[in-house]
């Protein structure tokens, strides 16, 4: 499912000088994030601008730390608390989010790129790998079977995300935005002191099918046509269904939009995967999602927004 390299959504803005303070100024930079280029941009005291900054880089550091494919930190809080809270979304969401699906984009190349559809037996095998049940949550820290990798991509970048944006609330940065690939947090009014306006991704091709107005929330999208390879004329991509082993069906990409963006990351994960995203939305009152089915056809679902389509349904 997961490691979602999330270039999907996009903050719509003109930036005009009569937005600006006669002190505070709008500033931005681009960071790097999980090997995703990330814009951030604010609105503050010019001379605070690069401790803002490294204030953000240094969140990001932490969790690119914490959470990298390559490590396995199971007793740090911050993964205490994450696992926590994906263990509550994999029971709402009945099982479509699970962290331990890392076996599986191991096996179809989606971690190396080497590219391979597995075999059934090899599926089988690496199924019995998988399981957030199997994993066990003691004093000293996490415990994980044998063989069992962790894959938190689909949690921990909009984790990442909040708690820079705690951070910058918490120094008195009143109003901006952070958009790392598509996992993006907007808050306070934009430029023209209006709503951001995000922009969703079309799918299937350049530019966008709708855009998204936004204020002190975040948004999330998974999508397939992110990180995906096509053989023999299939298109297999990296959110897997964790009950199959095989790549979720019937949906181009799943947007979610609410008050955290680690909740909007996993969600856009678990309604891709679930054939009833309805029901997994009724526990998540506070967030609503824009959904492209298979055939092309958008639906939105939970709480309404006043969605705005670019794009002929």
């Amino acid at each position: 499912m997961n490691n979602k390299t999330k270039n999907v959504l996009a903050v719509l803005l003109v930036i005009g000088c009569g937005a600006c303070g006669s002190v505070h100024r709008w500033r931005s930079a681009t960071l790097l994030y999980f090997d995703t280029v990330c814009e951030l941009r604010v609105y503050c005291l010019p001379e605070r601008f690069p401790q803002i900054k490294a204030d953000v880089q240094a969140v990001f550091a932490r969790i690119e730390d914490l959470f990298s494919p390559s490590r396995a930190v199971l007793d740090h809080p911050d993964v205490l608390f994450l696992f926590q809270k994906s263990i509550d979304i994999h029971r709402l969401s009945g099982g479509a989010f699970d962290i331990t699906v890392g076996p599986l984009s191991d096996l179809w190349g989606f971690y190396t790129k080497e590219h391979h559809v597995p075999e059934k037996n090899e599926i089988i095998r690496a199924l019995k790998t998988i399981g957030m049940n199997r994993i066990s949550f003691l004093k000293e820290g996490l415990a994980l079977p044998s063989g069992m990798r962790l894959d938190w991509g689909g949690i921990a970048k909009g984790f990442g995300i909040d708690r820079a944006v705690e951070k910058m609330r918490e120094t008195g940065v009143p109003r901006g935005f952070i958009n790392a690939g598509g996992d993006l947090f907007c808050w306070g009014m934009n430029p023209e002191n209006q709503e951001w306006r995000v922009g969703i991704q079309h799918p299937r091709r350049a530019g966008y099918l709708a855009v998204l107005p936004l204020s002190d929330e975040g948004a999330a999208t998974t999508g397939d046509y992110q990180r995906y390879f096509i053989r023999n004329g299939v298109r297999y991509h990296h959110v897997f269904n964790p009950a199959t082993g095989y790549p979720a069906e019937g949906k181009q990409s799943v947007t979610v939009y609410g008050p955290e963006t680690l909740v909007c990351d996993a969600l856009s994960t678990a309604l891709f995967v679930s054939a009833e995203p309805e029901q997994i939305l009724a526990h998540f009152k506070d967030y609503g999602a824009v959904i492209v089915d298979g055939s092309g056809r958008i639906q939105t679902i939970g709480r309404p927004i006043s969605l705005q389509y670019t794009d002929k349904r």
